[in-house]
């Protein structure tokens, strides 16, 4: 399956809910959004069949997001029936970990391949700060059950934000004694572009991941550190733009993902799909395409008819546009 300028597309990014436990300061107002009605939600076998459609398309890669995926309920079914769809390859989830405990052993049993954790400070203290209603150890703990339950890749996303002051070599070192993969992410204009409450975004609050990179490495020269290197064969598992790099003889690896810095545009592979069934060609942009229309009609051929219109019209690039009219919660993070 390609797009109209040529870029094979065969992944699948479906946000489950846009309800989360935790509030994070850059992706939602402390009072939440307005949620979306019970019944705008995709039902679980909407999204079954959104599946099937999209592999006989062409789609092999799915991941699953929120708002927090986790507290949706028939998460673990939907995993297993997305695995038992012919052409699916792999299914992978971004969550804040704060239920893995409880879930990460159904969740692989199920048929779930990899975790991406989200995760942005290691200072308990500011952990709640950014969360809102969070504790550090929560996530910690989720992390540690992801391990427990064989998941491979565990990657760690932290967005980089200039005014947190995060201490990027402490995340970096993450990855030296356990198979971790930390991932930095430059903070994206996604959402209200402006505001005092800490979730507007700034352009002031940018780090580049030249930036984070020539940091960590600084900071580890000063602590006698190696410095670190291309991961080369240690890059670890996945369909993504990061660019990997490792400390020498670590377990795991440090990546960056620059969509601001150093566009992967011209490499993009993938749809949205939010949680009230709208197809988005590209996260930077408000163009949506109603799947969930198509879907309750029962028609296969409008749903593929769709798929189709929005993969004519996925952008050459998103062009620096600043803001969306929804925010990172109601897309799919």
């Amino acid at each position: 399956m390609k797009d109209s300028h040529g870029r094979v597309i065969d992944y699948l990014r479906i946000s489950l809910t846009d309800r989360c436990n935790f509030r994070c300061i850059y992706c939602m107002p402390e009072e939440g959004v307005q949620q979306l009605p019970h019944e705008e939600i995709l039902r679980i076998e909407e999204i079954v069949q959104a599946v099937r459609v999209a592999a006989d398309m062409g789609i092999r890669s799915i991941r699953l997001t929120g708002g927090e995926p986790l507290v949706r309920l028939g998460v673990v079914d939907l995993v297993r029936d997305i695995a038992n769809v012919p052409g699916i390859e792999n299914i992978s989830m971004t969550t804040n970990g704060v239920l893995l405990p409880r879930m990460a052993d159904d969740l692989k049993t199920a048929g779930l391949s990899r975790v991406n954790i989200s995760l942005d400070t290691l200072d308990p203290d500011q952990f709640r700060q950014i969360t809102r209603r969070g504790e550090l150890q929560q996530t910690l703990d989720g992390i540690d059950a992801a391990l427990e339950a064989g998941f491979n890749p565990v990657k760690i996303n932290a967005v980089a934000v200039r005014s947190l002051h995060q201490d990027y070599l402490k995340f970096a070192e993450l990855s030296i004694d356990r198979p971790l993969h930390v991932r930095f992410i430059e903070y994206m204009p996604v959402g209200e572009s402006s505001g005092t409450d800490g979730c507007g975004w700034g352009k002031q609050d940018v780090v580049s991941c030249e930036e984070l990179f020539d940091t960590i490495n600084e900071q580890a020269r000063a602590q006698g550190l190696p410095e670190l290197v291309a991961a080369g064969e240690g890059r670890p598992l996945g369909w993504g733009p990061a660019r990997y790099f490792m400390f020498p003889g670590a377990q795991g690896t440090v990546g960056f993902i620059s969509p601001l810095s150093r566009h992967f545009c011209g490499e993009c592979n993938r749809l949205r799909l939010t949680a009230d069934g709208k197809l988005r060609p590209c996260l930077f942009s408000d163009n949506e395409y109603n799947l969930r229309a198509a879907l309750r009609e029962g028609d296969e051929e409008t749903q593929r008819a769709v798929f189709a219109e929005a993969l004519r019209a996925k952008p050459d690039d998103h062009h620096d546009r600043v803001g969306t009219e929804r925010g990172m919660s109601q897309i799919g993070g």
